[in-house]
């Protein structure tokens, strides 16, 4: 039985389950354009209903450009911040202009405090048509007051937002090396 359309997905009762998304905290922005006001606000969200993760899912997706990864690592990193994966859990920041998602952030908890950051900020992208107005700056600032411990991070020597982690503090001690298995092959 489907029970609504969303953007293009066909969507029935047993394909989600249904929360009441829990806001922790808001923040407001208001960014001025040419006598224009634009009012974004910054939310930190810990349940979300499945219809929610698909929205930020598709949001990531298209707004990470050549730095993303597929959707199911996108919905992962969500499910084990909102523990429906196992795991230690997270935070889902989003920051919004008319109901639109502008801005998100993904961090996951590691449970590793004394020998590595507790949290990693698996995601974050600003919207194509909202960038360059100080969105990232607002999202990150509210990560860093809203997050407990320290913060890693992985950006590519040519990401643009490396600038912005630096100016907020972020700094790169370590070199990072990764062993990459190969499938193995099943015939």
């Amino acid at each position: 039985m489907s029970i609504g359309r969303l953007q293009g997905l066909s969507i029935s009762a047993s394909d989600f389950k249904i929360y009441t998304p829990k806001i922790l905290s808001v923040f407001k922005f208001v960014y001025y354009v040419e006598k224009t006001t634009m009012e974004y606000s910054t939310k930190m969200l810990n349940r979300i209903s499945s219809i929610e993760t698909e929205r930020i899912v598709n949001f990531l997706y298209k707004n990470l450009d050549e730095y993303g990864d597929s959707k199911t690592a996108i919905r992962k990193s969500i499910e084990y911040a909102t523990k429906e994966r196992a795991g230690l859990g997270g935070y889902i920041f989003i920051t919004e202009y008319n109901d639109e998602i502008t801005a998100a952030v993904i961090v996951n908890k590691t449970g590793m405090e004394e020998y590595i950051p507790e949290n990693i900020l698996v995601y974050i992208a600003v919207h194509r048509e909202h960038r360059g107005k100080g969105l990232g700056k607002q999202i990150m600032n509210y990560v860093l007051q809203n997050c407990k411990g320290d913060i890693a991070l992985h950006v590519e020597k040519d990401n643009p937002a490396k600038f912005l982690y630096e100016k907020m503090g972020f700094t790169n001690p370590y070199l990072e090396m990764r062993l990459k298995r190969k499938p193995e092959n099943k015939s």
